[in-house]
């Protein structure tokens, strides 16, 4: 899940340092434009820092500081639509679908071309059963040439495809992911072994899998599951215990650990 919710959040968790001492316009200055000028770029610039700071908080599970600083943000700048789509995902993971279709209605009423707002309306639409739709948004992220990261929208449109039973589109958009990826493609991976699992191609499968294992230090529950299921239908028993021992040591209250205890295995 902490994978997931970097992809989504992208470049609004960032560097905050020495940003945190912007201060804003002296209160005798206001009357000039160029004071004017001047405060609007700083609470443009506060807005900016509390949304970093709110999808910071976010991501490392803390909800209701996240909210206190995008309500700061947008206290300060009420246009900045960057703080309304990371609230909406906020708001989304709360379950208060209603705020967060709001907010997120608004980021795009003011940006409906952003990259960012477009991506994470799609996961908030693909996250709450809607992942049809959620296609178009995550393409539409995509037209933009200066778009930092489209290997995460491209994983995310495979995720979502994946999620609506479109095999092959999920495929396509998992390996352009693959493709554009900076860092190894660490979830497009995780994700092509579960589609190829899914279809039934073990070998393949594995391939892509044992990638992932490779680069990280602490197989997540999900991994380890989706390992102990794949040896499992090729059957390797070797291996399946391997990763079953691993599973309930290092998980033993993890949803996988529990569905495995009651052989769910499909």
């Amino acid at each position: 899940m902490r994978m997931k919710l970097w992809m989504k959040l992208g470049r609004w968790v960032g560097t905050l340092g020495a940003a945190l001492c912007v201060c804003a316009a002296q209160a005798q200055d206001f009357g000039s434009p160029a004071s004017r000028m001047t405060q609007t770029g700083d609470l443009r610039a506060k807005a900016k820092i509390h949304t970093e700071l709110g999808a910071a908080y976010f991501q490392a599970g803390n909800p209701s500081v996240a909210l206190e600083q995008l309500e700061i943000a947008l206290n300060a700048d009420s246009s900045f639509f960057q703080a309304y789509s990371v609230r909406g995902l906020v708001y989304g993971s709360l379950k208060e679908y209603d705020k967060a279709e709001r907010d997120f209605q608004r980021a795009l009423n003011i940006a409906p071309n952003d990259p960012e707002v477009n991506n994470n309306y799609g996961w908030f639409l693909c996250d709450t059963g809607k992942a049809r739709q959620s296609i178009s948004y995550f393409l539409n992220a995509l037209k933009d040439p200066l778009y930092e990261t489209p290997d995460v929208a491209y994983t995310n449109a495979g995720i979502c495809a994946m999620k609506s039973d479109d095999l092959d589109g999920a495929q396509h958009y998992l390996l352009q992911a693959l493709q554009l990826s900076r860092d190894g493609g660490l979830m497009a991976r995780l994700q092509l072994a579960k589609l190829l699992y899914r279809r039934g191609n073990l070998d393949e499968a594995r391939v892509y899998l044992n990638d992932v294992l490779k680069q990280v230090d602490s197989p997540s529950a999900e991994v380890l599951w989706l390992a102990l299921r794949l040896e499992r239908k090729a059957g390797n028993k070797a291996a399946e215990s391997g990763f079953a021992a691993q599973l309930r040591g290092r998980y033993p209250a993890s949803p996988e650990y529990q569905e495995f205890l009651k052989g769910r295995f499909e």
